[in-house]
């Protein structure tokens, strides 16, 4: 339900200010305290504040979004929204994304992750397409859940930004630095051919 709530605020384009209770010291005071205004009816996440005062949970604001009231309540209090998420849905939704770039990093021989105005991003996927790879691309920036999924590929590759993030085989290869060392090493192309996604 964390998710679903927090999700909806990103489809919106709400820079929404997350606390995750499991990973704050004081996290089960501050459960037991959300629990408390909302009235003693739980679960006491996820809890959602616009503009410093409490909506309530999923359900209303799902209600607030399906009469169309939501859109209007965040402009009026300018997107000061904070959300309190739940450990268990954190954890079911960092393993739901992990799930989902591993399924697209093995789509296609060759996967690039990258973002529609990044210029290494193109530098690398015009690379690949000078050397007749015809590579999978995802652009994050459109993708709904495009910001999980570069968190996860950030998480796999030790660094922020982590786009261009490119995939031969299944295989994390890394970003442009790794890519051009490969490619000036003649090593790249013979890593593509391997992994089928250079025929000649």
């Amino acid at each position: 339900m964390c998710h679903t709530v927090t999700k909806l605020m990103e489809d919106l384009s709400v820079n929404a200010l997350v606390h995750e209770l499991d990973r704050d010291p004081r996290g089960k005071e501050m459960e037991r305290a959300l629990l408390k205004m909302l009235g003693g009816r739980g679960p006491a996440v996820p809890a959602v504040f616009i503009g410093g005062k409490l909506v309530g949970g999923t359900n209303r604001v799902m209600s607030l979004h399906l009469s169309g009231e939501l859109v209007p309540m965040l402009k009026n209090a300018a997107s000061k929204l904070i959300v309190f998420p739940s450990k268990l849905d954190l954890g079911i939704n960092k393993t739901a994304m992990a799930e989902r770039v591993s399924r697209l990093s093995t789509e296609k021989a060759a996967v690039i992750f990258t973002r529609s105005q990044c210029p290494m991003c193109h530098t690398v996927s015009s690379l690949f397409s000078e050397l007749g790879v015809c590579a999978a691309v995802h652009e994050l920036d459109r993708d709904p859940r495009g910001r999980e999924m570069e968190k996860e590929l950030a998480r796999r590759l030790g660094r922020a930004p982590p786009v261009p993030a490119v995939f031969v085989g299944g295989n994390l290869i890394g970003s442009t630095d790794k890519v051009m060392a490969l490619h000036l090493a003649g090593k790249l192309v013979p890593m593509l051919k391997a992994a089928g996604a250079i025929w000649l």
